[in-house]
């Protein structure tokens, strides 16, 4: 049934998608109607559940986001420096209860108190001056925080031109598309995002299908709490993402290029779409660009509010229109994804490098870094670093050189570093000094490098009300297509609620087996990631965690 849905909604293509109609129609009041969303189904030739089903999914279209018009930002490094209360309070002299709601990290770690307000998001001081937001329009939505490379800068090398910037682009057409993704192969630069996949595999599995629509699907749906590495990118370097979507495109021979941005980041769906402006100003995206032959378009597609849709399948099912649940592999979007078409999904900062290695070559990218992870990596640093922001890092750099060097250290006492988002290891200070900014080293000490953001929880913050945090999160994002993930979560979250709201005590070998259950069970890493981070509590916080356990 989800293949033929697949192919209804993909009649019209791109140019009318009834994701981003859904949006639109939810624009005037936080949720469309019931009426607007009956008149969807019949334009798109599905049933009337079908539509329901998608706008009651997403936190910016359910009926529940009516009224809405202020939202606080409720994301784990804002939850670890306890800002958020206080920005609920100030914000009640202004708004009635109803009309406050949330948003699972607004990207502003650095600074916390973090909330957001006409289609603008704001953090730091920002909260006490609520008057002059609401009634004046102000630029107080402006935020700043450290950028710096240790090493060699690329993706934090500033920007030059339009000119001089795409020349590589330009240089590429002239190649064959074999050539072109030999280099990226030649690179060996895995994933971004967390899964850490050789892109240049995954860009040929799409070249080698035999069709004639495919789609490059940038995942700007950065969702992981304490990340802002691809909100950096987005706002500051937009060129470096698109020149890599042009590249995906030409060495896959696919047309079509869609920049997923989720709801969270307003400023940075304004700043892409002008950066994509500029590109069909200068002749560099449409039909025949350039007379090569090679055509190709880009579209941004707004998300509404959804963790889950970080997972490639599930974000493929969302502009589609569809709920955004998890889907079976394989097949994988390679080979059928979007409208059931070849379609290649990578992460903001993967595509962003690919400029540097166009540019310079695979073997240049490639003696960055150690041999299995290379090149460079973004880092996220939060709030409690003497020096927060946004720091590039050869891969195999000492994560005590990040900290300490980097980061300056931190302004208060810290107990563990969740790294890698949700999903990612919870590193105890006293491991800090065995662990190295790569993949490898994280998955040998039992940790997850993912994105590589970086959220601190101090000493003060008990390690049991982040483990019910990290459950309530899991559960209230999961798809819900799979009984692990979808129970799991509710059951591990219901567990330490009730050991922390009474003396009920957790049977320790009951939840041994529900974490099992959640890793080995799970259709995807959402449900079989979060076990992570709680595994390394128990290790590493055993003392402090075992009056909760029997």
């Amino acid at each position: 049934m989800s293949d033929n849905l697949s192919e209804l909604l993909g009649r019209k293509g791109l140019k009318d998608n009834l994701f981003q109609r859904l949006g639109e129609t939810a624009q005037a009041d936080g949720a469309p109607s019931d009426e607007e969303l009956a008149k969807l189904a019949d334009k798109f030739l599905i049933g009337k559940a079908n539509t329901y089903g998608t706008a009651s999914f997403y936190d910016f279209l359910k009926p529940e986001n009516k009224g809405k018009k202020v939202y606080v930002c409720n994301g784990t490094a804002c939850v670890c420096a306890g800002t958020q209360d206080q920005v609920i309070e100030t914000l009640k002299d202004r708004f009635q209860e109803d009309e406050i709601g949330h948003m699972t990290c607004l990207g502003r770690c650095h600074e916390n108190s973090a909330f957001h307000y006409g289609k603008k998001n704001y953090s730091g001081d920002a909260i006490n001056k609520i008057d002059k937001i609401v009634d004046d329009a102000t630029d107080l939505n402006n935020d700043t925080y450290h950028v710096k490379a240790s090493g060699k800068a690329i993706l934090t090398l500033p920007y030059t031109n339009l000119e001089e910037y795409y020349n590589p682009f330009k240089e590429a057409l002239q190649r064959d598309a074999s050539e072109v993704l030999e280099e990226i192969k030649t690179a060996n630069i895995r994933g971004r995002g967390g899964a850490g996949f050789p892109m240049g595999l995954k860009l040929e599995f799409c070249k080698n299908q035999d069709n004639d629509t495919k789609f490059i699907i940038c995942n700007a749906d950065e969702g992981d709490p304490g990340a802002y590495s691809d909100r950096y990118l987005l706002e500051e370097r937009p060129h470096s993402v698109l020149f890599g979507m042009l590249i995906a495109g030409y060495v896959t021979h696919a047309n079509y290029g869609i920049l997923y941005i989720r709801a969270e980041y307003p400023e940075a769906a304004t700043i892409v779409q002008n950066a994509i402006d500029e590109l069909r100003q200068a002749g560099l995206i449409g039909n025949n660009i350039l007379d090569s032959g090679f055509s190709f378009d880009l579209k941004i597609i707004q998300a509404q509010g959804s963790y889950i849709c970080g997972e490639e399948t599930a974000l493929i099912n969302s502009i589609e229109g569809q709920r955004p649940e998890v889907r079976v592999r394989p097949p994988y979007p390679a080979q059928k994804g979007l409208f059931n078409k070849p379609t290649i999904v990578n992460n903001v900062e993967t595509l962003a490098a690919v400029h540097y290695i166009i540019a310079n070559g695979g073997n240049a990218w490639k003696q960055l870094g150690t041999e299995r992870s290379s090149g460079t990596k973004l880092v996220s640093l939060d709030s409690f670093f003497n020096n927060p922001g946004m720091y590039e890092v050869e891969m195999g750099t000492p994560l005590n050189v990040v900290i300490n060097e980097l980061g300056g250290g931190f302004k208060e006492e810290v107990k563990a570093l969740q790294i890698g988002g949700p999903l990612g290891g919870l590193v105890p200070i006293s491991k800090v000094d065995d662990l190295t900014l790569d993949f490898e080293s994280f998955s040998k000490e039992g940790f997850l490098l993912g994105h590589a953001s970086i959220v601190s929880i101090p000493k003060d913050f008990p390690m049991i009300k982040f483990l019910e945090h990290l459950f309530d999160f899991a559960a209230y994002e999961s798809c819900g297509k799979c009984f692990p993930c979808r129970l799991g979560t509710k059951r591990g979250h219901e567990l330490i609620s009730k050991a922390t709201q009474s003396d009920y005590k957790i049977d320790r070998t009951l939840f041994n087996d529900l974490l099992t259950t959640l890793t080995e069970g799970s259709l995807c890493a959402h449900g079989g990631g979060i076990p992570l981070p709680v595994k390394n509590a128990m290790q590493y916080f055993e003392e402090e965690l075992k009056t909760y356990f029997n």
